[in-house]
């Protein structure tokens, strides 16, 4: 893993402690926190220490094995405890698909060889959620690679919420496309959304490119309209939590609305992601979880409150994005276009090949 750079590495594992950079403390501070449970892991997902789809992901397969590497019992005891593990941390977020791929790829693993000694399996586990980490690198890289091929030098191009480094391996999903095409010298520049209500485009996006040098200004998430009509924006190209088999996409609250006036004003919108936020079981967007999480994320911002004592608040994680306004889906298998029940061929195939 040593050789595969990344621009940003927000998850280190060495001698059974997972280090997680905080990205709630970002970008005032930069604070790594030490994992060494998967209870520790629980909370550091459910916190939003860590957040992105892919690098729950890998942080849920880090996860598994600490719960697990100090075990000491019989072969059934060990499958029982391996089992409960991947339930409890599987509770920690519901809506990313990431999440549940990791563990159940290597619960798979694990099955396979079963009939090996407890210490065998416990090193299979780790070298399976060390390979999740390893393979996201390359995927991501596939992703920058295909998608910064869709646009010309000059392309203005709207980002919402943190697909960058930050949420996945270090190299991005839907930012994976501003790092290749940094790296081809292809001038560019990027509008990023705020993207309320934990601002992870102000704190994280601006903080990633703002450090790589990307050219590129942060906006309100109410401006993008403005910007639109006025034929400032390109192009749009987000991450996403998890894919619906006909293409529509859960990602972080806004990206809707967001999509909903590309459309209207012609523009090109994009969805970068890995085979592994799509979710094979999921006919539509109706069938994908919506988390709903705190009230006091909507009425304070760091800790200062904004609304009244007692006001209602409703705060959503993720919306769904229908298909029909997606105009492709740039994973490492290529750039998916409509209709998406075909061309989603592409992932299933990738899936089994994992």
């Amino acid at each position: 893993m040593k050789n595969l750079k990344v621009p940003f590495s927000p998850i280190r594992f060495s001698n059974n402690t997972l280090y997680l950079l905080d990205q709630r403390k970002l970008p005032v501070h930069e604070i790594w926190i030490p994992c060494r449970s998967s209870a520790a892991v629980w909370k550091a997902i459910k916190t939003m220490v860590v957040r992105g789809a892919p690098a729950i992901g890998i942080t849920a397969g880090y996860g598994l094995y600490l719960g697990i590497h100090s075990f000491r019992g019989t072969p059934k005891e060990f499958q029982t405890k391996l089992f409960k593990e991947a339930r409890y941390l599987d509770s920690s977020r519901p809506t990313a698909r990431n999440l549940a791929y990791a563990l159940e790829r290597i619960l798979s693993k694990v099955a396979l060889h079963r009939d090996k000694h407890i210490d065998h399996l416990k090193k299979l586990i780790l070298d399976e959620a060390r390979q999740i980490h390893v393979d996201d690198i390359l995927i991501c890289r596939s992703i920058g690679e295909y998608g910064s091929k869709l646009f010309q030098a000059g392309s203005r191009i709207l980002t919402h919420c943190n697909a960058g480094g930050l949420a996945t391996s270090g190299y991005g999903t839907a930012l994976a496309v501003f790092y290749a095409m940094k790296e081809k010298r292809i001038p560019f520049f990027v509008y990023a959304d705020e993207t309320r209500p934990l601002l992870q485009g102000a704190r994280l996006t601006a903080w990633e490119l703002h450090k790589s040098k990307i050219p590129s200004t942060l906006i309100c998430d109410n401006m993008a309209a403005s910007l639109m009509r006025a034929g400032k924006i390109d192009g749009v190209v987000v991450g996403a939590d998890r894919i619906a088999m006909n293409g529509d996409t859960a990602n972080k609250i806004g990206t809707y609305g967001v999509a909903v006036l590309a459309h209207h004003h012609k523009i090109p919108f994009y969805i970068a992601a890995p085979s592994t936020t799509f979710d094979l079981k999921a006919k539509t967007g109706k069938d994908i979880p919506i988390e709903e999480r705190e009230s006091s994320e909507v009425s304070h911002i760091q800790g200062r409150q904004l609304a009244p004592t007692g006001m209602k608040i409703y705060n959503p994680a993720f919306d769904v994005t229908p298909a029909k306004y997606i105009s492709g889906i740039i994973t490492e298998a290529g750039v998916l276009r409509a209709p998406f029940q075909r061309s989603i061929q592409k992932i299933k195939e990738c899936l089994g090949s994992k």
